[in-house]
């Protein structure tokens, strides 16, 4: 676990709030048809998106929400942004256990199938997540073995054949057919990075975003980013180099649950609210987490099949939420299989609660 996925040091709690699971579906059905509107373009020259089309959602907020910090904001995010493209033949990561390696080496045309089925957590690929609304991108980095010096991948137990420069190209160029959107690059994990790959990382993410970056300091308002013509914020999980490049910014605190169950993550995610937020960008991760036993118990499951039988429970929690700064407040929220039961358009929804009546 890194340093910014925070586990809870108190009890958890019994049980959800009573206030916060009632009502659900009549609030997520009212909120969504009012969140959005499409604004006279004050920044910009681009045309006006369509009511309700989720791949310009930020440029179609109520005036209102354009001078709230984005920290205050209701934001959806995806976990593990980039194993959509793992398959049955992707490496198992060094990271791994020992037996995953054995068991790869002994009967590969079973572990690697198995492997798979429990380290995919998206389905649409980086361009379909932006287009269906998602604005924080977990990019989980890495340098594999016996790649080549620079190749940079993504790893979630298993290694990508996509590369790091050639993605965060391809979300540079989403950005310049949506100058009023902005999204959150969360750069975790990297394994087998030295300092020297992290500079040419860091390069790469100076020279790919240029001017669409927004530099390390108070978290910005969209009206102050739209001025700016800054479209991009880079947390970086490492001291080091986050201290070289004033483009960078801190690790994002994570709140992950470690948890196989639902209700135990949720009572999590309450014991953290409890605790207060951050006070700046933060995740609430609603992804439910697998371990080696419940994987042996369960050998023809899947992490797919797990979290959809989750959303019931999730979606009640993710619709009875609440952005701003009060210290129980969300700010993004992130889960597994983005595309499901709405996810997206509940988490924008809930911008409307921030409406004055």
């Amino acid at each position: 676990m890194s340093q910014s996925e925070l586990v809870p040091t108190p009890p958890l709690m019994q049980g959800l709030e009573p206030s916060r699971v009632g009502r659900v579906g009549e609030v997520c059905r009212s909120v969504h048809k009012n969140v959005l509107t499409v604004p006279e373009h004050t920044v910009g020259t681009e045309a006006a998106a369509p009511m309700g089309d989720q791949a310009d959602w930020m440029s179609q907020l109520c005036p209102q929400l354009w001078d709230v910090p984005l920290h205050h904001l209701s934001i959806p995010g995806s976990h593990d942004t980039m194993t959509y493209c793992l398959n049955r033949k992707s490496r198992i990561s060094r990271a791994s256990s020992w037996l995953l390696h054995l068991l790869g080496r002994v009967v590969p045309f079973i572990t690697g199938p198995v492997v798979m089925k429990w380290s995919v957590t998206q389905t649409l690929d980086v361009t379909q997540q932006l287009d269906a609304g998602v604005r924080y991108l977990d990019l989980r980095i890495a340098h594999a073995p016996e790649g080549s010096t620079r190749n940079l991948c993504f790893v979630h137990m298993m290694y990508t054949k996509a590369l790091v420069e050639d993605t965060l190209t391809e979300i540079a160029e989403w950005l310049q057919s949506h100058p009023r959107e902005v999204v959150i690059l969360a750069c975790r994990n990297f394994e087998g990075m030295t300092c020297e790959l992290h500079d040419y990382l860091a390069g790469c993410i100076v020279n790919i975003f240029g001017d669409m970056l927004c530099p390390s300091g108070e978290v910005p308002t969209l009206r102050q980013l739209w001025a700016r013509e800054q479209q991009v914020i880079v947390s970086y999980e490492d001291e080091a180099t986050v201290s070289r490049y004033d483009q960078l910014w801190p690790a994002i605190p994570y709140w992950w649950g470690n948890a196989v169950k639902t209700d135990v993550l949720l009572r999590f995610l309450e014991t953290m609210k409890g605790q207060g937020r951050p006070d700046g960008l933060f995740v609430a991760g609603i992804n439910i987490t697998e371990n080696l036993c419940y994987i042996l118990l369960h050998p023809v499951d899947s992490l797919e099949e797990m979290t959809r039988r989750s959303l019931p429970l999730m979606t009640e929690w993710v619709c009875a939420q609440q952005p701003g700064q009060s210290p129980q407040c969300t700010n993004i929220i992130a889960g597994d299989f983005v595309d499901a039961d709405g996810f997206v358009s509940k988490v924008i929804s809930l911008n409307c609660k921030l409406l004055s009546p």
